[in-house]
């Protein structure tokens, strides 16, 4: 018997059902259709020589067989965690696929993250259909609300076998994945049938193995906008500095990919590069040259950057999620930058602008909402096939199917020796001394 690899995707079953797809779609995935985790040929060399297969994902994809008999299933989706462009168009694009994909009548949103799925819920789940969620799209947020947090293991379950519910969405961030591998691991003796399919949620795009997730590059438009905004503060003051903290708690890729989109950034300080604020190569000192040489900057923040600074004497706080609570960085900087100046009786100019809220907020641009289609429209093809455990990614411009044990094994940052940050550095031409955070 061949051992489990990493990537092995678990089934309830087996899948004997002709899909209803069959009667119109003509390119259907085969189980055997994979695609390679390391596409690197001196890698893929290593591991043939050494007798190894190369690790690789599965397809997603519709199947020509289904686990379940799609009329007689209820589907439930919970939305979790922080708001994001385009999780109504998830939402939007499970219910019309499995509606006049499979036909599916019944499914279920349940509100309010997983707090939808307790005992002590404060609403009832909403029957959705295609006429309920035909404008949502158009509209930030999510029609089904959001929580933070676990729940009981036991209530959740008693929630899915009240709703007779055979299929759960969960759409969220690294929490919500760690809570529906729970959720997972509780339901694999249960008598009844449950698969349960992960929609990857982090507008830090963050998550392993997907390489952009949903809501991502709306972030980043919407953050160059502020960017430009900034720009024009800074360069209208003599000693103008415009500060923008943006979104990224543990990593940096928005502020370092509208830095990119902008081209005037003059700094960009992210969680995974320590930089020192005072003395030399300091940030400080450095931001006083380019004012004594240009008389105005640019600077942008992501929130997680310098709360090893930050932390109080009593360690750091976390959230109903487990997440450490962050420090307001931006603020933080902000002072630091107006004390450094007054110390040398210097005229400085500091325009704060922290549009977080704003941006997590408005409806998904149209290339991300393309691809929250294509990620809902793949879930729902999971499911039905009777997978479960499993998050939808995409990776080598493929859709996938990834184990949610590797989803959340760790989280995805950005590396100061990818050509990302090589292009920021010499973006921005900030030289300061630096050196990789701690994990």
């Amino acid at each position: 018997m061949t051992p489990p690899r990493p990537t092995d995707v678990r089934h309830l079953g087996p899948a004997t059902r002709r899909s209803p797809l069959c009667e119109r779609v003509r390119c259907f995935v085969g189980d055997q259709d994979r695609v390679l985790l390391d596409a690197n040929p001196a890698e893929l060399a290593r591991e043939v020589a050494a007798g190894r297969e190369p690790l690789s994902f599965e397809i997603a994809g519709p199947r020509e067989t289904l686990y379940f008999d799609p009329g007689h299933v209820t589907a439930g989706i919970v939305t979790c965690g922080g708001l994001c462009p385009g999780l109504n168009n998830v939402v939007r694009g499970l219910v019309l696929a499995l509606w006049h994909h499979y036909g599916c009548r019944d499914i279920l949103g349940f509100r309010y993250g997983y707090e939808g799925l307790s005992s002590q819920r404060a609403a009832d789940p909403i029957r959705l259909t295609p006429e309920l969620v035909e404008p949502i799209h158009e509209h930030g947020g999510t029609m089904l609300g959001t929580s933070r947090g676990p729940q009981d293991l036991d209530d959740m379950v008693a929630t899915l076998d009240r709703f007779g519910v055979d299929l759960l969405f969960t759409v969220g961030g690294d929490g919500t994945l760690r809570g529906a591998l729970a959720l997972c691991e509780r339901l694999r003796n249960h008598p009844r049938p449950v698969a349960v399919v992960g929609i990857p949620k982090t507008i830090d795009n963050d998550i392993q193995w997907v390489t952009r997730s949903f809501g991502f590059t709306t972030a980043v438009a919407h953050s160059d906008l502020v960017l430009t905004a900034a720009h024009a503060e800074a360069r209208a003051a003599r000693n103008g500095v415009g500060l923008v903290k943006l979104m990224g708690r543990h990593s940096g890729f928005i502020a370092a990919h509208a830095t990119l989109a902008s081209a005037d950034v003059n700094f960009c300080l992210i969680p995974e590069v320590d930089v020192p604020m005072d003395g030399e190569g300091g940030f400080l000192q450095a931001l006083e040259t380019r004012l004594d040489e240009r008389r105005h900057a640019l600077v942008v923040v992501a929130e997680g950057f310098g709360q090893h600074e930050l932390a109080g004497p009593g360690g750091v706080a976390h959230d109903a999620s487990g997440n450490p609570k962050l420090q307001d960085c931006g603020v933080w900087l902000r002072d630091r930058i107006r004390a450094y100046f007054q110390a040398r009786r210097k005229h400085v100019d500091v325009k704060y602008i922290d549009p977080s809220y704003v941006i997590r907020s408005v409806p998904a641009g149209s290339r991300d909402a393309e691809f929250c289609l294509a990620l809902a429209y793949h879930a729902a093809h999971a499911a039905m096939s009777g997978r479960t455990a499993t998050m939808i990614g995409h990776w080598h411009e493929r859709y996938t199917h990834v184990p949610m044990e590797m989803a959340v094994a760790g989280r995805r940052q950005l590396r100061t020796d990818d050509p990302l940050w090589q292009r920021v550095l010499e973006t921005t031409g900030q030289r300061l001394e630096s050196r990789p955070a701690a994990p």
